[in-house]
């Protein structure tokens, strides 16, 4: 008898899959290039936060991070750099800025002037503050995230730094003088990429005004701007002016709660600037500025298009990025955080942590279009860039870089840095998604687009194994294929009646795929491999009498099932927290009969032998049905 399995019931099947497992030791030959182990590691003393990487003038890549042989915010965190002159495989000895035997350096950012020098900006605990106090009269023995905000220089490309550290005057704010402190001890960080806008270097500074419950329980973000560190070389005479005016910094949406912080900022054509940050409501924050930080537009949910959908996104780092090429690209983790209705309390009483489910990472690219105030940014659909097999591991806190023609891509799990090349056809999806109206045509298994091919019965070609038996292994134990297969159809329904049968390949066992209509104008889809069988459905986007277009695509990367409605990537609007699901590490496949039936619905079905890209989704829905 097959084992019916909640696909939402899965997650710690696959965490269980995922034990012993080192993160040090990737599996021998994973076949995705998105799986975060095929990456380049970056060498730490332990703890490793914030990879950040410029190109130097003499070529190589220069990367500052902030380690430690304990974990985050321990004492003996500082900041270090090394190089890499092939592209992050290998690197140099790390070069401390700050010893670890000193007082407290974290966080640092790097800007990089036209004639070479290279700028470390970061947190250093001058004071020695051993200690902090709580908004509820507690007190924090962390002391990473405080003090005075310093930089170091480099003229030899990251080679040696600067011997003195040199403070950066930034002007207080009404959280600031309203802190346990009153503004005689400050708060604050920064992950924020400097932009260069114009003759001038805008850097972001994430003010806190309570330390509490988690961690920093409100926050804000700053900017200070120099008009001459670009050329100026006497550190002695550099200028800083804090923006934006007055006294309030870049806060959540009305209602959005307390917290907004970890801003990313980038320059758009017309010197305009946007930036991006997270918060606690279940979707990031953003804003423009037409003055260069001196004011801003009200903070607003970030969304697709101006006025138009949302992102979902937990509180994490969510960043941004001007390419070479004029378009952006932007990382997020595509779902809601426990802070949309929709999540509740587990047995315990414990709602789910907004840090967690940083696993996978999802990044859109976006195009300027003209608006009435300027240049805005519309974005593509999500695709997975990274994942790894334990949905508990976090990957965060990235960064890109361009190199010969190619894309690379930081991250961390604060444990372990990496380096990963972003696949070419995936960016190039992204980048083209917009113009895309051709129909994707590799691993296509089956090609139903005309009325005189849609019969109600077809043979229905055999679909790829997610699990097999590997005859190389001494035990003869799981092979994991990291297969997957797309169902790709138009199709009208007269009513949302749910449990109308679309598309079915079951045995009379129920082994094979299920595709129906499901509640309220959503599709599930239904997989059964004799054992167990799983299930999910698309967002409820389906509406009676009129003809829609659907992806359902079954990655087995990240055993991650995903739906485009009509070009849109399900992302489980405010119904859920989730618009796609995991299924379980242990689905052998999805094979029945040999028969597919066929409702009367359909009006034009593709099925493809691999994982379509979201890209590819579009650009089937874009080319109209009957191509």
């Amino acid at each position: 008898m097959s084992t019916r399995i909640p696909l939402a019931a899965l997650a710690g099947l696959v965490a269980l899959a995922a034990v012993g497992v080192s993160a040090a030791q990737p599996p021998d030959g994973v076949p995705d290039p998105r799986h975060l182990r095929n990456g380049w590691n970056i060498p730490s003393e332990g703890y490793a936060d914030q990879p950040y990487i410029v190109k130097t003038d003499d070529g190589a890549w220069l990367c500052v991070m902030t380690t430690g042989k304990s974990t985050e915010g321990a004492t003996g965190q500082h900041v270090v750099s090394m190089r890499s002159s092939d592209q992050g495989r290998t690197w140099s000895n790390l070069v401390p800025l700050e010893p670890a035997d000193g007082l407290e350096a974290s966080y640092a950012v790097l800007l990089k002037t036209p004639y070479g020098r290279v700028y470390a900006f970061y947190n250093h605990n001058t004071d020695r503050v051993s200690e902090v106090k709580r908004e509820d009269q507690g007190v924090y023995k962390r002391v990473d995230s405080l003090g005075h905000y310093v930089f170091k220089y480099s003229d030899d490309h990251g080679r040696s730094w600067s011997a003195r550290r040199y403070d950066v005057p930034i002007r207080e704010f009404e959280c600031d003088r309203k802190n346990a402190y009153e503004g005689k001890l400050r708060f604050f960080w920064n992950v924020g990429r400097p932009a260069i806008v114009g003759d001038a270097a805008i850097m972001v500074i994430h003010k806190v005004g309570a330390m509490g419950n988690g961690f920093f329980a409100q926050s804000e973000g700053a900017f200070f701007k120099s008009r001459n560190i670009l050329s100026e070389r006497d550190p002695e005479k550099l200028t800083f002016e804090t923006l934006p005016d007055g006294h309030i910094g870049l806060r959540a949406p009305p209602g959005g709660g307390r917290v907004a912080e970890e801003q990313s900022i980038v320059p758009l054509s017309d010197g305009s600037l946007y930036c991006v940050y997270r918060t606690v409501a279940g979707w990031p924050a953003s804003a423009y500025s037409r003055d260069g930080g001196h004011t801003w537009t009200p903070p607003a949910y970030a969304a697709y298009t101006p006025d138009g959908r949302r992102f979902k996104h937990p509180r994490a780092a969510n960043f941004v990025w001007k390419c070479a090429n004029g378009k952006y690209l932007y990382w997020f983790h595509n779902h809601g955080g426990p802070a949309i209705g929709a999540m509740a309390a587990d047995a315990s009483g414990r709602s789910g942590s907004p840090y967690d489910d940083r696993n996978p990472a999802w990044i859109v690219a976006g195009v300027e279009r003209d608006s009435a105030a300027g240049k805005v940014i519309h974005w593509s659909q999500p695709e997975i860039l990274l994942y790894d097999d334990d949905p508990f591991i976090r990957m965060s806190y990235p960064d890109l870089v361009e190199d010969g023609g190619k894309y690379f891509v930081t991250e961390t799990q604060k444990n372990l840095g990496r380096v990963h090349e972003i696949p070419r056809p995936l960016l190039d999806g992204l980048f083209n998604q917009f113009e895309n109206k051709q129909v994707a045509a590799d691993g296509l298994l089956l090609n139903l687009s005309t009325p005189a091919a849609l019969k109600p019965q077809v043979p229905m070609p055999r679909l790829p194994d997610f699990q097999s038996r590997d005859a190389k292994r001494p035990d003869h134990g799981d092979k994991d294929n990291r297969s997957g297969f797309s169902l790709d159809l138009w199709l009208k329904l007269d009513s949302l009646a749910p449990g109308q049968v679309i598309l079915d390949s079951r045995t009379n066992s129920g082994r094979g795929v299920l595709l129906s209509s499901a509640n309220s104008g959503a599709i599930r889809i239904t997989l059964n491999d004799g054992r167990q069988e799983i299930a999910w459905d698309s967002d409820p986007a389906i509406k009676a009498g009129m003809v829609h277009h659907v992806a359902a695509t079954v990655d087995g990367g990240p055993k991650i099932v995903t739906f485009v409605v009509d070009g849109i990537l399900c992302d489980g609007g405010d119904q859920r927290q989730f618009g796609w699901g995991r299924f379980s590490p242990t689905l052998r496949d999805a094979n029945g009969s040999t028969t597919l039936n066929i409702a009367g619905s359909v009006r034009c079905l593709r099925i493809y032998n691999r994982a379509l890209r979201t890209s590819e989704a579009v650009g089937n829905y874009q080319a109209g049905p009957g191509r």
